[in-house]
């Protein structure tokens, strides 16, 4: 299984992104995919998820509202949209995935650099 986001760059906030995550899955089958961030110096945190069985979209408080995760197609199965970004979203943002029997995700992809400027 490999996951590749992209879609990150640099913008003012307020701005938009759409942030997409291409997962070749051969007979990957998840149990659960989602978007993760790391700020420098902190430590990774949970941006967004949606259980592959039942759609059940999980988010942090820091970015409801404001960010929607979906269903997409293709190879693009989950991809982030983000809008009225703020400073405080610069992150490089990571997508996963969790298969089933698994407690933690334990497929991650390459992440993507988001830079939001004041």
């Amino acid at each position: 299984v490999q996951l590749q986001a992209s879609g990150g760059g640099l913008v003012q906030a307020g701005a938009s992104l759409r942030l997409s995550c291409a997962v070749s899955t051969g007979d990957f089958s998840p149990a659960a995919l989602g978007w993760f961030r790391q700020a420098p110096g902190k430590e990774r945190e949970l941006v967004a998820t949606i259980h592959w069985t039942t759609s059940t979209i999980t988010y942090a408080d820091s970015v409801k509202g404001r960010f929607t995760i979906s269903r997409g197609r293709g190879v693009n199965m989950i991809p982030l949209q983000m809008r009225s970004l703020k400073p405080e979203d610069t992150a490089v943002y990571y997508c996963a995935g969790r298969s089933f029997g698994s407690t933690t995700y334990n497929y991650w992809g390459q992440g993507t650099q988001v830079t939001v400027s004041s």
